[in-house]
């Protein structure tokens, strides 16, 4: 049995190994993995931005005053004016507007530009155009992302300000959570991001994001200068200014001083590239675009950076958890080992996120969940199945003859019995009923059965609850094996402690008898230990489990000269036994194919 559940167990671990490993290379549990970042980020956002970081939105209320969108260009001179005032010039001033051809009005267009021309801090949108889809394309890891085309500015302002992409790259499950710092546009140019550029402005160190190429397993592609952003800030947490408070100098001027002012679309259908200019974050589901630029200005100032354990060590930790709870089924109580596997995924859950608050360290743990639920889930299945059929089996086997103590020992232990004949030393206890030939005469059937069932549940109680086989009973008697089929420490005490206490169990059985029926009924014990043959022994059409051999023999034998009564013992179990018990000075008697005589004992008494 064991054998056959080894190969099963193998065969099936190892199958679930490989459809462990092939899940892992699909990428098809990466959504779990991306709530569990969500979360971690979420969680991990501090709420506080750089205080150099100004929004101006084109709101509702710059609508209302203004008109609708878009404005006669000649509005954004007085709007530059108003935030480049003298001794408070921002750092910055980031467009994701975009400006991408002439409008109806040429005056407006030149004033617009001759503002441009006052200010070198004004940066305009690009836009990297990457085939048939907007945000995707494919690079090499090494190489920045290419873009086919640029669609640039209206070339007078464009040769009047600084450049920069507002190319925004969506997850497969719509969120956004990476940014390319720097694209390649198709003559070889390296464009930055709008935040990169302003934050370049501003004076940032942006060293450490120089070479970065983030390995987060996004199903992204992961190319030169591509970032997880780390999202500390919903829209709320930034400084918001409407446009129009701006254009009519309501704002105090030196609130724009060093700044970096982003200018963008909050009106509801408003967009910066005439589509829906609005996205979702980790830890905001709807916010416009403009935030997530600002969001990745406040990362570049902030020096900080999502990191990603790589992926050898999140295999590495998939399988020694895999072969963990290949083996931990197999060596604790069921009840043990739920408890393991429940702390072992609370821990890795906890883990992880622990990981990701201290160290903004992010731990894919989803596979190893995977591995640990496919692992423990097999195995203890397996394990209660072989349970099962091995119970069944002794059951089957013993049930009759030992304990239910004995027969869950065998289970829970997967002992080892074997059926087949074996040589072992055990104790035998032979019991024959005296009186009972009178005590049938004057009893009805049913009387006799009952009354015999009575003597034989006490010594069947008895039996069990001191370790003891029943063999068989015959008629009036009963064969009785002590360290078969389980070894039982100190065979021949526990043979004799029951032989004492059947006697003792006697007492009340034999009053109640005779004053029932005027009959005297007596129990005779003997009881030998030594070497015999053990097994499931019989024919094809019927097998039983029993004890033969010489030393079977002889117990019976010494049982055959006992009085009513008496407990009788051979040389070996006085031996084994005489500082537990009171016996007599002992006697040499011959028995029935003896040719040498064999020293017995009477069981007199307890030590206490």
């Amino acid at each position: 049995m064991k054998d056959r559940i080894k190969k099963i167990a193998f065969v099936l671990n190892a199958l679930l190994l490989i459809v462990i490993y092939f899940i892992y290379h699909s990428g098809s549990l990466q959504p779990i993995n991306h709530l569990l970042l969500d979360y971690n980020m979420k969680q991990a956002a501090d709420h506080t931005p750089d205080s150099r970081i100004v929004m101006v939105a084109i709101d509702d209320t710059s609508l209302a005053e203004l008109g609708r969108f878009p404005w006669d260009r000649a509005v954004y001179a007085p709007f530059l004016a108003n935030l480049n005032t003298e001794g408070n010039l921002p750092k910055a001033i980031a467009f994701d507007i975009i400006f991408s051809e002439a409008s109806d009005n040429p005056d407006s267009d030149m004033a617009f530009a001759e503002a441009l021309a006052s200010y070198p801090n004004v940066i305009l949108p690009v836009t990297g155009i990457m085939g048939d889809l907007f945000s995707t394309s494919v690079a090499k890891k090494d190489e920045y992302i290419q873009a086919q085309a640029v669609a640039k500015p209206y070339e007078l302002f464009a040769e009047l300000t600084q450049q920069a992409h507002i190319n925004r790259v969506v997850s497969k499950d719509s969120l956004i959570r990476q940014t390319w710092l720097n694209i390649q546009g198709p003559q070889g140019e390296i464009i930055p991001s709008l935040a990169w550029k302003a934050a370049e402005m501003a004076g940032a160190d942006l060293s450490a994001y120089a070479d970065l190429t983030d390995p987060a397993k996004t199903g992204e592609p992961v190319a030169k200068n591509t970032i997880t952003i780390d999202y500390q800030l919903t829209t709320d947490d930034f400084l918001t200014v409407s446009f129009v408070d701006v254009l009519n100098g309501a704002l105090p001027p030196d609130l724009f001083k060093d700044a970096i002012v982003f200018v963008g679309f909050t009106a509801v259908g408003l967009a910066s590239d005439g589509g829906q200019d609005t996205g979702a974050s980790p830890i905001e589901k709807n916010f416009k675009l403009m935030y997530a630029h600002a969001n990745i200005v406040n990362q570049l100032l902030e020096g900080t950076k999502v990191s990603f354990l790589p992926n050898g060590a999140e295999l590495a930790m998939t399988f020694l958890l895999f072969m963990l709870f290949v083996l931990l089924p197999w060596r604790l109580k069921n009840v043990y080992s739920i408890l393991v596997f429940l702390a072992v995924l609370a821990g890795l859950l906890y883990g992880q996120y622990a990981l990701y608050q201290t160290n903004a360290l992010h731990s894919n743990v989803v596979y190893a969940m995977l591995a640990i639920i496919l692992a423990y889930l097999a195995n203890v299945s397996l394990k209660s199945y072989m349970d099962s059929v091995q119970k069944s089996f002794v059951t089957r086997q013993f049930g009759r003859y030992i304990s239910p103590d004995l027969v869950k020992q065998i289970v829970a232990q997967h002992i080892e019995i074997k059926l087949g004949g074996d040589l072992k030393r055990i104790t035998i206890l032979f019991l024959d009923i005296r009186g009972f030939t009178p005590l049938s005469e004057k009893l009805a059937p049913s009387e006799l059965v009952d009354t015999l069932n009575t003597m034989f549940n006490m010594i069947t109680e008895t039996t069990l609850r001191n370790s003891g086989t029943i063999d068989k009973f015959i008629g009036d008697a009963a064969m009785i094996l002590f360290n078969a089929p389980l070894d039982v420490e100190e065979h021949e005490r526990m043979a004799v402690k029951t032989a004492f206490e059947i006697q003792q169990g006697m007492k009340k059985i034999r009053d109640e008898i005779m004053d029932k029926y005027q009959c005297e009924v007596n129990v005779g014990i003997g009881i030998h230990t030594g070497n015999v043959v053990v097994g499931n022994i019989g024919s094809y059409l019927r097998v039983d489990y029993t004890a033969i051999g010489d030393n079977v023999n002889i117990a019976a034998r010494i049982e055959s000269q006992t009085l009513k009564g008496q407990v009788h013992v051979s040389q070996e179990v006085y031996d084994a036994t005489k500082a537990f018990f009171l016996y007599d000075e002992g006697e040499e008697r011959m028995f029935k194919g003896k040719s040498l005589p064999i020293r017995v004992y009477e069981v007199l008494g307890m030590i206490e």
